[in-house]
């Protein structure tokens, strides 16, 4: 036993890369707390969708009949007679998000305009930071919003599954002080990696009572092979035949539906869909980026209700920031501020556009002033959908926006 804890220590590299552990895991003790969060109200479950990048969010919801809309983007602007998708309050979906507009046409669909914060930053890595931490613009929190829920809605769960990050690693939003999501691109792919020799080997040996970094790297490993045991075997439950896009966006969408749909006790599920810093060619851009969204969105809610999964499922949509007002030289637009944010589901309270349009005559230098804070948003999930204490997870100091689900 003692050579092989040797090597194992001296391979923890490969170990911590193979498995996203220590990093991205904490060990979870056994008890019976999952019961608290699989057997929440209606077993409701969230979706976040990260936008990266910065999608400009007035090419995505547009303001089609303001005439200061074409004056600040006199090529970039989209006319009416290109296909803009009609909602209320005069304004208009995007012509490739038409996935988007039938799920708002069956009022399964939210959009909030000049979402944002305080003292905004501009800064991609310190936006996001901000957005995923759930802070103000003045504070560096090291922990996520979705993290700090599974913190303090389950304190005694013993499975990192509980918060499932589609992607190779896991964000800040997923990690907690004392809980931790788990990022995995595909059950089967991380089951493989799973059954490395040695690691298999050694997450079936028990450590010794001391040292406890060595404790707890077998224990993480441990737990880690268990989830990927579980996430593996549930996974051949069902396999979706619905057409989702040909992108890793629309694949990580599809495995989402098939672990959901296949019964995985998993309440928050993360993904990303990159490629929104859009100053130059952006019209080529969100074309393309916003035909895999639309499309890949309206696979997932065809899935899920096919499968009586929809109603107890919310989807959130945001991004880090919106963009300038006023294109740039390059047919593109620069790092802005406010911006929209949808959420979809089948049992949304609210559906339509819930608020304004951006205001285009009151501008920061050139910016969008922000309506609603993001937390206020956030909060609203937190406490009405998921039954978790919002003031707690995210603190006080803005105005909670109640009754959107």
């Amino acid at each position: 036993m003692a050579s092989t804890r040797r090597e194992f220590l001296r391979t923890s590299a490969l170990a911590s890369t193979l498995l996203l552990v220590p990093k991205f895991l904490h060990a979870l003790d056994r008890g019976p707390g999952l019961a608290g969060l699989r057997d929440a109200t209606g077993a409701r479950r969230l979706i976040v969708v990260q936008l990266g990048g910065g999608n400009d969010g007035l090419n995505t919801v547009i303001p089609y009949r303001n005439d200061l809309y074409y004056k600040a983007r006199p090529t970039l602007g989209i006319k009416e007679t290109e296909g803009i998708l009609a909602l209320d309050k005069d304004l208009g979906l995007h012509p490739a998000l038409k996935g988007l507009k039938g799920l708002y046409d069956q009022g399964q669909l939210a959009v909030l305009n000049s979402v944002g914060y305080p003292n905004p930053d501009r800064s991609h890595f310190r936006s996001m930071d901000i957005w995923q931490s759930g802070s103000g613009s003045g504070q560096v929190v090291s922990t996520g919003w979705l993290g700090r829920y599974l913190d303090s809605s389950c304190p005694d769960c013993q499975r990192p599954y509980n918060a499932l990050e589609i992607d190779d690693t896991l964000s800040l939003a997923l990690k907690g002080s004392q809980r931790k999501g788990l990022a995995l691109k595909n059950p089967d792919k991380f089951h493989q990696i799973n059954q490395n020799r040695l690691l298999s080997k050694v997450s079936k040996e028990t450590a010794p009572a001391h040292q406890e970094q060595v404790d707890y790297l077998y224990k993480t490993l441990a737990e880690t092979a268990s989830s990927a045991d579980y996430l593996y075997d549930k996974s051949k439950i069902y396999k979706s035949a619905v057409t989702y896009p040909n992108s890793d966006f629309g694949k990580n969408l599809k495995t989402t539906a098939e672990l959901i749909n296949s019964g995985v006790e998993s309440r928050v599920y993360y993904l990303a869909l990159s490629g929104f810093d859009t100053h130059v060619r952006q019209h080529e851009q969100q074309q393309r980026l916003f035909t895999d969204l639309g499309d890949g969105l309206a696979a997932l809610a065809d899935d899920l209700r096919q499968h009586d999964q929809w109603n107890n499922t919310l989807v959130l949509v945001f991004s880090e920031f919106g963009r300038r007002v006023g294109q740039n030289a390059s047919n593109g637009t620069d790092h802005g501020t406010a911006n929209n944010v949808f959420l979809a589901g089948g049992a949304l309270q609210k559906k339509g556009v819930i608020n304004d349009a951006p205001d285009l005559v009151n501008l920061d230098q050139g910016d969008l002033r922000h309506q609603v804070d993001f937390r206020s948003i956030y909060a609203n999930i937190l406490k009405d959908w998921l039954g978790a204490d919002d003031s707690a997870i995210l603190g006080t100091g803005f105005e909670r926006m109640s009754g959107l689900v």
